[in-house]
């Protein structure tokens, strides 16, 4: 078997109909190429996830191994959770 790095830290972006009408989709898009571009992509793994059943508060992400949960958030948020992720202070 060969072996695979894991990341300290987790991004899991749900996609559900409700959050990806809210823009979720196209962050996580956004997001991949961010860290690509920071070269911090093997730093923070990102997941996209059906429903999490927290529709009304759409787009919702969870933050690991943090557990910081985002609501109703934007993409300026989402780069602040990155830079304090990479920064350890979260």
């Amino acid at each position: 078997m060969s072996k695979f790095s894991i990341p300290e830290n987790t991004i899991y972006i749900c996609e559900g109909s409700k959050c990806s009408k809210r823009g979720s989709r196209e962050l996580y898009k956004n997001l991949k190429q961010y860290l690509k571009s920071k070269g911090v992509k093997d730093d923070i793994e990102l997941i996209v996830t059906e429903c999490t059943d927290r529709c009304k508060y759409a787009p919702v992400l969870a933050a690991q191994p943090s557990n910081i949960w985002l609501k109703e958030y934007t993409a300026k948020d989402v780069v602040k959770l990155v830079e304090d992720i990479l920064k350890k202070k979260v």
